[in-house]
């Protein structure tokens, strides 16, 4: 098979290359230097000339509080929406699988039930909105469509929720995080096997997929983060995490309290479900760790 990944120098798709590549399908990359995916011309281009089977779509803005700024508002719906329409088309025009990555927040993010894959999305965030707006764009065009909503993603190639952590438990001993947004976080290592295992399918539709092992908030995700680095740095050991409302920490953009999402329709396809959250915080400090070892 051969698949291209958009957003090759992001965290997920860096992930989805190599887990392609290992299985050994052919891989083609793309980053906005070799596809410009605001660009309808360089988006038709690159794909007519790769001839993919499939096209994995990681590409995209997730910066939330700077979208909601007035001068961005455009260029993120030119990059959320506009930009994964173009690929739709182009992925219509050759007959090729699309897999759209999408997220939580084009839900309203209230209540305490977990979010099913068929419910009503009501987005409450330009970021949202924009991605709301890149799903319907890829199901009013496809058939062969998978859509992949994500929450909290953590990876080896940039940055994220983990590594702001361990960067502000090095310099302090007390740290204050959000105990009242709850949802369950996304290793991209993991998810990029999920995207694999998809792709060689033609279980078409929309998905929930995060890390298992319950619904926690950012407080319990701090806690086990410094646990995890305190087996081998003792300075985490001496972090004091404190539980905190989200009033605490006033942002540009709307964020959701509840992020639970139902992912039983994945082991109702027949894929497997991505490994408990604990041990994916785990396995990603080692990484990590081992990362940094290596670079010194």
């Amino acid at each position: 098979m051969k698949v291209l990944v958009t957003g090759v120098k992001g965290q997920l798709g860096f992930d989805v290359v190599n887990k392609l590549e290992k299985r050994g399908h052919e891989t083609i990359g793309v980053d906005i230097d070799e596809m410009d995916i605001t660009d309808e011309t360089s988006v038709k281009r690159v794909i007519a000339k790769a001839e993919p089977d499939a096209v994995i779509h990681c590409a995209a803005w997730t910066a939330v509080d700077a979208a909601e700024e007035e001068e961005n508002r455009q260029k993120v719906m030119e990059v959320n929406a506009t930009g994964t329409k173009y690929i739709a088309e182009a992925c219509k025009e050759h007959d090729c699988k699309m897999v759209y990555i999408s997220t939580d927040y084009v839900f309203d993010g209230q209540g305490m039930k977990p979010w099913e894959p068929e419910d009503e999305c009501a987005p409450q965030n330009v970021y949202g909105q924009s991605k709301y707006e890149g799903e319907k764009a890829v199901q009013s065009l496809l058939d062969k469509y998978y859509i992949v909503r994500i929450a909290w993603v953590f990876g080896i190639n940039g940055k994220n929720f983990i590594r702001t952590m361990l960067n502000l438990g090095k310099s302090h001993d007390r740290l204050t995080v959000v105990s009242d947004q709850i949802g369950t976080p996304t290793y991209t290592y993991d998810l990029a096997r999920l995207l694999a295992d998809m792709a060689e399918t033609d279980k078409y539709g929309v998905y929930h997929a995060t890390n298992e092992g319950g619904y926690i908030s950012w407080y319990d995700f701090t806690v086990e983060i410094m646990k995890q680095a305190g087996k081998t740095d003792e300075r985490y050991r001496k972090v004091e995490v404190v539980p905190v409302g989200s009033d605490q920490y006033p942002a540009k953009a709307k964020r959701p309290s509840n992020s639970r999402m139902d992912k039983s329709k994945l082991t109702e396809k027949g894929f497997e479900p991505l490994p408990d959250w604990r041990d994916a915080v785990a396995r990603y400090i080692d990484e990590i760790t081992e990362k940094e070892t290596g670079n010194k």
